[in-house]
């Protein structure tokens, strides 16, 4: 049986998870699944480097349907749009946006048809990447005007404290996952993989605030 999925990228508070499954449903849309990456940036990372995006790989089947609030949300540039569209295409599966109500289809053997259906994947990849390259620039542009007062540059206030990091990185020595570790701080397990990846940089958070 065919099954509608709905993917979702959740990076910003005007994101969230709620917001475009609630989307999904007013433009009429049966959700069957919801799959969705967390605090993944569209900038740095392709659909497949995501941990959730790899999932619609191996899910998506002949006959489904993949939603998303749109086009953006399936890669950082116009190749990553145009490519994982295409391959979703080939694969069977029809592709269609909450905005615009926009429908990618492979199935179609009209060259006509074709024609303006690839012509419209690449303009929409392209203002995708144009946007992320906008908010990517603004992005650096802020960060270039905060660190001209140092005093105000010290990043997001991190959500724990020094005594809660030193648990964190004594479970972690003691392989613990990141989900028995939030449980027993009471950090989100996005945080805990931070932590894991980069410790140094969590050290330097808390002394960048004072904690």
């Amino acid at each position: 049986m065919s099954k509608t999925i709905l993917y979702a990228r959740v990076s910003t508070a005007d994101q969230t998870l709620d917001h475009q499954k609630a989307q999904a449903e007013a433009a009429g849309f049966q959700l069957d699944e919801v799959i969705a990456d967390h605090g993944v940036s569209g900038i740095s990372t392709t659909l497949q480097e995501r941990p959730e995006g790899k999932r619609l790989y191996d899910k998506l089947r002949h006959g489904d349907t993949l939603v998303v609030r749109w086009v953006d949300r399936l890669g950082r540039n116009y190749t990553d749009v145009t490519d994982t569209i295409r391959h979703f295409m080939r694969q069977g599966v029809v592709v269609k946006t909450v905005i615009n109500g926009l429908t990618f289809d492979g199935a179609t053997k009209d060259p006509m048809q074709e024609a303006v259906r690839d012509a419209l994947i690449a303009f929409m990849a392209a203002t995708a990447q144009a946007q992320a390259e906008a908010t990517k620039e603004a992005q650096k542009a802020g960060i270039a005007a905060a660190r001209q007062d140092s005093s105000k540059y010290r990043g997001k206030k991190p959500s724990y404290d020094r005594r809660t990091l030193e648990i964190v990185l004594c479970m972690l020595g003691k392989g613990a996952g990141p989900s028995k570790i939030s449980k027993t701080t009471g950090l989100t397990r996005q945080t805990i993989l931070r932590i894991r990846n980069d410790a140094k940089a969590a050290e330097a958070a808390l002394s960048r605030w004072g904690l």
